[in-house]
């Protein structure tokens, strides 16, 4: 796995760009130390609701730790693989918006975690991608590793989501925001 330090990637410029407001209902996979989810839920606020999302059970404790010091309300804990349809105790169609973020590069069965996203997310709901750049840098995965964005959104379109617009994530990371 491999670790993100929050000065490579900016939550808050990116969440700038997709229109996150009070009240939504939100899913972080692959939350990880839950620098989005974290990030999400205080701008959902206390009529929101975000569902941090992530196999591994330590890093879903921290994220609650993390929660509590921060006095953030609105934020639920789900142990999960993003890569079983069905998995996730969250109510299907219940989502106004779903992160993948530096996470799809590691599943294996990417098009599972697109279908996945779709199960839960409403009409019209909105799908944000984050991961690495293709190519070779001197952060982040193996080349072999990084995905292809023409497959991605293909992957996107084949569970039903349709491509928006780029989003800009940084010097290292690519953007995609879909809807459903």
């Amino acid at each position: 796995m491999v670790e993100i330090d929050s000065q490579f990637i900016k939550p808050e410029a990116i969440l700038s760009q997709i229109g996150l407001q009070p009240g939504m209902q939100v899913a972080d996979f692959g939350c990880g130390s839950g620098y989005f989810a974290l990030l999400a839920a205080r701008i959902t606020g206390s009529r929101g609701k975000v569902y941090a999302v992530d196999v591994q059970k330590s890093v879903l404790e921290q994220v609650k730790k993390e929660a509590r010091l921060q006095n953030i309300v609105g934020i639920e804990i789900i142990w999960s693989d993003i890569e079983t349809v069905g998995a996730a105790k969250i109510p299907p169609h219940s989502l106004d918006m779903v992160f993948i973020v530096n996470t799809l590069f590691q599943a294996k069965n990417k098009l599972a975690v697109f279908t996945e996203a779709r199960r839960m997310m409403k009409p019209g709901g909105s799908l944000l991608v984050v991961d690495w750049l293709p190519g070779d840098t001197a952060l982040g995965p193996p080349v072999a590793n990084r995905l292809d964005l023409g497959k991605i959104k293909a992957l996107a379109n084949s569970a039903g989501f349709v491509f928006q617009k780029d989003i800009n994530a940084g010097s290292h990371h690519f953007g995609l925001l879909f809807q459903s």
